[in-house]
């Protein structure tokens, strides 16, 4: 990686801090990390989700979808869960999670720029929602207590980090024993070295930045998951899909080999 992290991380900031203005204008209408307009066949945003879903929400929230997934479609939410979105934007991740595990249930989302957080806010009041909470920080470093979250879920967030094995120790360090991720996340074939994922988009752009499928695995098995499964749903570039991600933190000790 050419550039610094520091400096790649204030990047990152600084796009979805616009992306956040943007899409609470008239003429909102994003893309991944603010890439432009989203018809039904693009690889990125609002497009990704149900028209029911996307009608059961403020439209601003809908206009900040930024993803490459839909991660609350693939985690099985259930009555009374905990659940913690990381890189949470303009909310329509959390919104939905918040009411698939109901008024038992709590709803998290973790963003580091302060106008996608106050997007998200607006978004939840305008929804009526009152079991979510938004909280600033970084995924490399979640302001949480270990084991109190049930459900960790992610959209298009992961491949942007500056610092992946923290945030995977982290998702492992929140989750509760037993507890479980489900990611959406741009992740590059394992014939592509990191040269070869830049040539094929920016850092920002969800591109260059991405794990392969087997540093993926990795890195995650590394952190202490269990049950890791990566599925990838569309191509986004050449050689890099858009995968759902999927571990489980066991209840019990974690084997050693032998």
């Amino acid at each position: 990686m050419s550039e610094h992290p520091e400096n790649l991380r204030e990047t990152v900031r600084e796009r979805y801090a616009a992306a956040a203005v943007a899409a609470s204008s008239p003429a909102a209408n994003g893309g991944c990390c603010g890439a432009g307009p989203v018809a039904p066949e693009d690889n990125f945003g609002a497009a990704l989700y149900a028209l029911a879903e996307r009608e059961e929400l403020p439209a601003d929230a809908v206009a900040a979808a930024l993803g490459c997934g839909n991660p609350t479609a693939v985690a099985e939410l259930r009555e009374g869960e905990r659940v913690l979105d990381l890189g949470s934007g303009g909310g329509i991740d959390v919104l939905l999670s918040a009411r698939r595990v109901g008024p038992a249930g709590k709803a998290y989302g973790l963003d580091m720029t302060e106008e996608m957080l106050a997007l998200a806010l607006a978004n939840a009041q305008q929804a009526g929602a009152t079991n979510v909470e938004f909280l600033k920080g970084t995924i490399e470093a979640i302001p949480l207590p270990a084991s109190t979250i049930d459900v960790v879920i992610s959209n298009c967030v992961i491949n942007l980090s500056v610092d992946k094995p923290s945030v995977f120790a982290e998702m492992f360090r929140v989750l509760a024993p037993g507890g479980r991720i489900g990611v959406s996340d741009v992740v590059a074939e394992d014939r592509l070295s990191p040269a070869q994922r830049a040539e094929r988009g920016s850092y920002v752009g969800c591109i260059a930045g991405a794990l392969s499928f087997t540093e993926y695995r990795d890195q995650l098995a590394a952190a202490g998951f269990t049950g890791i499964e990566l599925s990838p749903t569309h191509q986004v570039a050449d050689g890099m899909h858009s995968a759902i991600v999927r571990a489980t933190k066991q209840s019990g000790p974690t084997p050693v080999d032998s």
